[in-house]
């Protein structure tokens, strides 16, 4: 049962500070819905929200790798606003380098950001949206990392592979359980976010010092970036998905030519391309 009308509905998001999370809040202002926004970043959330027009705006700094901040994020919601209709675990970052060059640190933030603030959403929300017995959607945004590997991001991709698993194995639970709600699996391409520059929203102790592989990596990611689309679009894809109940969304039709091509590869036991 798809959430048709957005008008007067709640919407949660996470990484909402900058790049899609931005793009999603200002969308979502613009057909009506009350927001409630969530980053790490108070400077940036604090913009994100002063350009949501007229909405019903509510922020929250909020740790998503941190269950204890999701969980208190869920409790403000559901406790000042009453409902949630669309919650987007969106909050995202990326490092490169090869995997074996990658410490616990690397692996411990990518995974508690990009696997865990999934889950910990899913945990602090899913059961109360359930309880409301109304339509609602849950958006998580994977990438394309979480279809196709490729050398140098295999951390990230470690990550985004395990969003789009836990993604598919909520949606067939919700339908298992006869449950209203439905999910979309966001898999982005190249966007024009600031993706590459994640580091500056590493914690303190999981810091790291930066190798030539990883240096590489973030520089190619961010020319791609900036080649890549505007949130903005990426933001009304998502909309036409909720609407559609689309599961897996792709940015782009090349991508599905890329899927099909790792399909095949995979089939006859060869090493899919990587581009």
């Amino acid at each position: 049962m798809s959430v048709r009308e957005l008008s007067g509905k709640v919407a949660v998001i996470t990484g909402a500070g900058s790049g899609i999370g931005r793009a999603l809040a200002l969308r979502f202002a613009a057909e009506g819905m009350t927001l409630m926004l969530a980053d790490v970043d108070h400077g940036p959330l604090a913009e994100t929200a002063a350009q949501a027009g007229d909405a019903r705006v509510l922020t929250q700094i909020t740790d998503v790798s941190d269950a204890s901040s999701v969980r208190h994020l869920a409790d403000r919601c559901f406790g000042e606003l009453r409902a949630v209709h669309v919650l987007c675990n969106n909050a995202g970052v990326f490092q490169g380098g090869h995997l074996w060059t990658r410490g616990e640190e690397d692996l411990a933030w990518l995974l508690g950001v990009n696997l865990w603030g999934v889950l910990h959403g899913i945990r602090e929300f899913v059961p109360r949206m359930i309880e409301q017995d109304a339509e609602g959607h849950i958006v998580n945004t994977v990438s394309t990392a979480g279809l196709f590997t490729s050398p140098g991001s295999g951390g990230y991709s470690v990550s985004k592979h395990a969003a789009l698993a836990a993604s598919e194995a909520l949606a067939h639970d919700l339908a298992a359980a006869g449950s209203k709600l439905r999910v979309t699996a966001l898999c982005p391409g190249a966007v024009r976010t600031r993706i590459a520059d994640s580091r500056r929203l590493r914690p303190p102790g999981l810091a790291t010092t930066p190798s030539s592989d990883e240096v590489a990596v973030q520089e190619a990611v961010s020319r791609a970036a900036e080649r890549g689309m505007e949130p903005s679009e990426v933001a009304g894809l998502v909309v036409e998905a909720i609407r559609e109940e689309r599961f897996l969304l792709l940015t782009d039709p090349e991508h599905a030519t890329r899927l099909r091509r790792r399909t095949e590869a995979l089939l006859t036991g060869r090493l899919p391309p990587h581009h």
